[in-house]
């Protein structure tokens, strides 16, 4: 079993997510601000992150400097979870060390939960 720490402001995203995966064996770990995100991926050690760009705090972009400090969570695999144009998400993820992309809002689970899994094995 995988530990996912999902790091989203909108709840309703959140329980997107939760509904997606949920025909999965991931425990899933929610956090709805950066600092209770950082709090929580220290606190538990995840296997993947799944992370908004913006939070309500500070930006996610901010928070993935802050983990990829960490040297606990050097290797876990950080996931932009984001509605931001796909050229814009994608800059993100190759200058502040994002692992991937997700685009919201999540259309085809069978493909969300695929590209999770995948995420989850190259880790």
């Amino acid at each position: 079993m995988a530990k996912i720490l999902v790091v989203e402001d909108i709840h309703d995203n959140f329980e997107l997510v939760l509904r997606a995966l949920s025909g999965t064996d991931h425990k899933i770990i929610h956090a709805s601000d950066a600092e209770t995100g950082l709090q929580f991926a220290l606190d538990n050690i995840p296997d993947l992150i799944l992370l908004d760009l913006g939070l309500p705090d500070y930006d996610g972009q901010t928070l993935a400097g802050w983990l990829r400090e960490k040297p606990e969570l050097a290797n876990t695999p950080i996931i932009a979870l984001s509605a931001w144009p796909e050229e814009n998400a994608k800059e993100m993820v190759k200058s502040y060390g994002f692992s991937g992309y997700i685009s919201k809002p999540i259309t085809r689970v069978a493909d969300f939960v695929a590209r999770i899994n995948s995420f989850l094995k190259a880790k």
